[in-house]
């Protein structure tokens, strides 16, 4: 099935212990006491080596819970959340064992980046813009309206001081944040009525998150965040207008097309979105240096993973939304597209100018990475596909 599950979960065993029975000295003969002390000595020096390893083995047995603001199994996203569990405790050969709490388990989806804050979690997986109430500066570490595309997103937190400031963020919070997902540039939504220009947008009631709800709310929208689980009886009760997830890969599955059949592409303000693991930071930071590195080269990994997934399942997904569903694929009119980018550059204004200096360092350094990332995915990337697209017919 496309949108199945993945179970991984190891099977691990501790070894036994065997114990050698050391012969009384009466047992020995004169001629052979020589070698019975050698070997004692031997066999004394090798107990007293076990019986220190077996405590700090024990001690390194640990296990931690990641909450995360996704459905169990859910496409891509909580797909990728487990997996990425997995590949830690099978990696660390049981050492460092990760329990996952699909949204909703332990805490509700919004709420997962405060369950580590708090201590109840040691692991959050969601997106950074959810917490932009808690700083403005986290919602670059998601997605930005006309931003970064993923790959010049992962430039930048990887090459070009993004992880640097996004560590001085999390700082304040005693937690750490890693990219750890990957969905590509986003579809744009799904809306009841055609969209006809920007008088159409007025006063409609759309889910949208981040930077990106504040362009909507510019263009006259009224914006609201709810998790996942949420939004198609949202939509379903009239309490939404229109409203926007991911992409084909997760939409079908949450079944949006039963109230909405205009389908609008692409999305204009989250052009790359990343995924995030948060980790307690004096936690993360106790952990042997290679689990450390296990946990960074994991998400690392899974940051591609992630967004292969999608590169694979987003098209085929469209395909049975439009065959097998009716839904309407549609271009956003271009005056909803120039005055959501007018919009967009006036957000990144008020952001430099906001007076707090997380936000400004957040903001100018964004800016100034896009502006040499851009030449390539433009010049170089963008060009190509134009060019494949016009004249390579196979």
């Amino acid at each position: 099935m496309l949108f199945s599950g993945f179970d991984l979960r190891g099977d691990l065993r501790g070894a036994g212990t065997e114990t050698t029975r050391t012969p009384h000295t009466w047992e020995v003969s004169f001629m052979d006491r020589r070698s019975f002390i050698r070997t004692s000595a031997a066999l004394g020096a090798g107990a007293a080596t076990a019986a220190l390893a077996a405590p700090a083995i024990a001690q390194d047995k640990i296990t931690w819970r990641m909450v995360t603001t996704w459905p169990k199994n859910f496409p891509g996203l909580g797909v990728g959340a487990q997996r990425l569990a997995d590949r830690i405790t099978a990696a660390s050969g049981g050492r460092l064992t990760i329990q996952v709490y699909s949204a909703g388990e332990l805490v509700p989806p919004l709420q997962s980046l405060d369950a580590v804050i708090g201590g109840s979690a040691e692991m959050s997986h969601g997106a950074a813009y959810y917490w932009q109430n808690k700083s403005a500066a986290l919602s670059f570490f998601t997605g930005v309206p006309y931003g970064m595309t993923s790959r010049e997103l992962a430039a930048w937190v990887r090459y070009m001081g993004g992880q640097e400031i996004w560590d001085e963020i999390y700082d304040q919070f005693g937690v750490q944040g890693f990219l750890s997902g990957d969905t590509g540039t986003q579809a744009g939504g799904w809306f009841r009525n055609e969209l006809t220009g920007l008088d159409s947008v007025k006063g409609i009631r759309f889910r949208t998150p981040g930077l990106g709800g504040r362009v909507w709310e510019k263009l006259g929208a009224t914006v609201t965040n709810m998790a996942a689980g949420e939004i198609f009886q949202a939509l379903q009760s009239g309490a939404l207008d229109a409203a926007e997830f991911v992409g084909p890969y997760n939409d079908l599955a949450l079944g949006f097309y039963q109230v909405a059949k205009n389908y609008y592409f692409p999305s204009f303000v989250e052009p790359g979105l990343a995924t995030e693991l948060v980790v307690d930071k004096a936690k993360y930071q106790a952990l042997p240096a290679d689990l450390q590195a296990l946990v960074r080269d994991v998400c690392q990994a899974e940051y591609d993973q992630v967004a292969s997934d999608f590169y694979a399942n987003d098209p085929r997904a469209l395909q049975t939304l439009v065959n097998d569903h009716g839904v309407n694929v549609r271009e956003f009119p271009e005056e909803i597209l120039e005055a959501g980018a007018k919009a967009a550059m006036e957000i990144m204004a008020e952001l430099r100018d906001s007076g707090d200096a997380l936000t400004k360092k957040t903001t100018e350094s964004f800016i100034a990475a896009l502006n040499i990332v851009r030449t390539r995915s433009e010049k170089t990337d963008g060009a190509f596909v134009t060019a494949r697209e016009k004249y390579f017919k196979i």
